[in-house]
């Protein structure tokens, strides 16, 4: 029975076509800790700052954004990468003797795989998702829709963050040099981070369900990319010819280390910002924990806040735990393409995050702040897309229109090097743009161009 294997899934090449230097010797700074760095020191990773993960446009400093959301992220993932690891190698004498350095290794890609996993996130959180989709299946669209296949059709009209990530690590715009490797990460970091293996449009008889199936990761104009990418990790191929694949096994801890943040953390954005009451989610928060009945810890608190800081950081710890041993326990069924679930599911407290989540959703996501950001993201980033659209696909372009493309940088249009790009990829460019800005910038924008607000200058 074919299935995956680790030596090949934790390749240290860089996309698309780096050959490692020969060398026996244990880098200082490995391959994976600089695919870290390289996510650290990248424009996009920096405007995430900007970015909404819960609150639109917060004005608490305590709020998290989409920056701090990925920090702590990746911090989890890079325990739950070395643990589970760990506990692979204690299991597999065979293994430990050819890779005593998994859990080292599992623990860098999974933190560099997890710092990167809202990379493509657009403005206005989730919904800013939703804005985009929305716009390309209105009526607004659809000219400039005509003639793209119906794959192409569908990135636009589903657009997906995680798909938008994948292009931004792996692709240079030819405005800015002859490149092709994006960042220039490594395989295995692409193959973890990529947690839906799948374009937008697959045939309906290659799906079998399962998590990793629920969105997809790669726009038609990265298929090619990702196949190679599939390639050389030894993906297990559902549809090899569409980019269909199994997940790398890597990509359940990134997902699993996502779930736990935003689950968690984001409830505690919603107590700390009083929109859930102390009385009801610290006590959900502790239950969790099991501590025995009558624990009298060394602390006494007189700051509710200060005991959730302290009970979130001990629930992260002992989740991360638990989720280790199951990733362990489901490793060989993952490496064969059996088991496509995610990990946290199968948490005794499973139940719990459930009631968190819900009570986020009530109170937090569907607070009127919330929905009125959101709402105006709908107007904000459609208006965008239309405008600019309407510049770049007019045949008889005026003067506004030729002053709207002026606005735009040249990397996101079809000039230059770019020029006689297709109809999908002068899209994709300016759908670059758009999802790329931050939310401020974005609303920046819209207010200028439609005459709302004029800029304040230099």
């Amino acid at each position: 029975m074919p299935q995956m294997t680790w030596p090949r899934l934790l390749s240290q090449r860089r996309f698309p076509d780096q050959q490692l230097p020969p060398t026996s010797a244990a880098p200082v700074r490995g391959a994976f800790v600089q695919d870290y760095d390289r996510v650290v020191f990248s424009s996009a990773f920096r405007r995430l700052q900007r970015k909404t993960q819960v609150m639109p446009l917060p004005e608490t400093d305590f709020v998290h954004t989409r920056l701090t959301h990925s920090l702590e992220t990746a911090v989890v993932g890079r325990s739950l990468g070395r643990l589970a690891a760990r506990h692979l190698l204690e299991a597999d004498g065979p293994l430990a003797a050819q890779l005593p350095n998994l859990d080292q290794d599992c623990g860098d890609i999974v933190a560099a795989a997890c710092l990167a996993h809202d990379i493509g996130n657009p403005p206005f959180g989730h919904s800013g998702e939703d804005a985009i989709s929305s716009y390309f299946a209105s009526a607004a669209a659809a000219p400039y829709l005509a003639g793209l296949s119906a794959a192409e059709v569908a990135d636009l009209q589903h657009f997906e963050g995680n798909a938008a990530g994948f292009r931004i690590l792996t692709h240079t715009y030819a405005a800015h040099s002859t490149g092709t490797a994006g960042l220039g990460l490594t395989y295995a970091t692409l193959g973890a981070f990529t947690k839906y293996p799948k374009p937008s449009e697959v045939a309906a008889g290659a799906l079998i369900g399962g998590a990793s199936e629920k969105k997809y990761g790669h726009f038609q104009a990265e298929n090619a990319r990702f196949r190679h990418v599939a390639a050389e990790l030894g993906l297990l191929p559902k549809d090899a010819a569409a980019g269909f694949y199994h997940r790398h096994p890597l990509a359940f801890l990134v997902e699993a280390a996502d779930d736990l943040c935003y689950r968690i953390i984001d409830f505690e954005d919603g107590l700390k910002l009083g929109l859930i009451a102390p009385e009801t989610g610290l006590p959900l928060l502790k239950a969790m924990l099991g501590d025995p009945a009558g624990r009298v810890g060394s602390v006494q608190w007189h700051d509710w806040r200060e005991e959730l800081g302290y009970v979130r950081a001990r629930l992260i710890g002992k989740l991360v735990g638990e989720v280790a041993t199951i990733f362990a326990r489901h490793a060989p069924a993952i490496l064969r393409g059996e088991y496509d679930q995610p990990l946290i599911k199968e948490l005794g407290c499973w139940p719990d995050l459930q009631q968190v989540q819900r009570l986020s959703v009530a109170r937090l996501y569907r607070s009127r702040p919330v929905l009125e950001i959101e709402a105006a993201g709908f107007e904000v980033l459609g208006g965008l897309l239309d405008a600019f659209l309407a510049a770049t696909f007019d045949a008889g372009a005026g003067h506004r229109a030729r002053k709207l493309l002026d606005l735009v940088p040249d990397q996101f249009r079809a000039v230059g090097p770019q020029a006689g790009a297709p109809a999908y990829e002068k899209i994709l460019l300016l759908t670059d743009y758009v999802a790329g800005m931050t939310d401020q910038n974005a609303l920046s924008l819209y207010k200028t161009i439609k005459g709302i607000e004029l800029p304040k200058g230099f």
